[in-house]
């Protein structure tokens, strides 16, 4: 298992980097959707298969694949492209390399001076998740599916083709 977690890991942060770095949106969401598949495969290896399952499912299988389709739908051209290649100069990366180096540090840190724990890992399976879903976090689950059904309306009524009215004639 830990071949496939070291696989699975360095698949995620290269992806990851393709996908910060493509100036093609979609290309930048086909390489964010492998980086959550093979999030999945972390999880997997991890000993969590229903998170790897949710992981697969909810984000890489829907929301991507909706951000995929609206990215699409958008029909983004040539100049939209070369205005961003203008903001990518090398100035720009001075910020985001050094808050990544503050946080490769405090990561080094915590790594280094934190012990295994010693208390059992507690196990969630399936339908704990479900009954505190419609449970305790009803209203949150509620409104994240009025949330996605408004997305999916507006979707459909960007994207569909209307036909010219046509006209009357005789009328004034």
């Amino acid at each position: 298992m830990n071949a496939v977690f070291l696989i699975s890991a360095g698949l995620s942060v290269m992806t990851t980097l393709l996908a910060i770095t493509r100036t093609n949106p979609v290309h930048g969401l086909l390489f964010m959707v492998l980086s959550l598949l093979s999030m999945a495969g972390v999880f997997f290896s991890l000993g969590a298969p229903f998170a790897a399952a949710l992981e697969v499912i909810i984000y890489a299988g829907a929301i991507m694949v909706l951000f995929l389709f609206v990215v699409m739908m958008l029909s983004l051209d040539k100049s939209s492209e070369k205005r961003e290649r203008s903001w990518m100069s090398g100035k720009i990366w001075l910020v985001p390399v050094a808050l990544a180096c503050v946080l490769a540090t405090e990561f080094g840190y915590v790594v280094m001076h934190t012990g295994p724990s010693s208390e059992p890992a507690h196990v969630i399976d399936a339908q704990m998740v479900g009954a505190s879903m419609l449970t305790t976090y009803l209203p949150a689950v509620e409104l994240a599916s009025m949330l996605l059904m408004a997305a999916l309306f507006a979707a459909y009524h960007l994207g569909r083709v209307t036909e010219p009215v046509a006209r009357n004639k005789g009328a004034p």
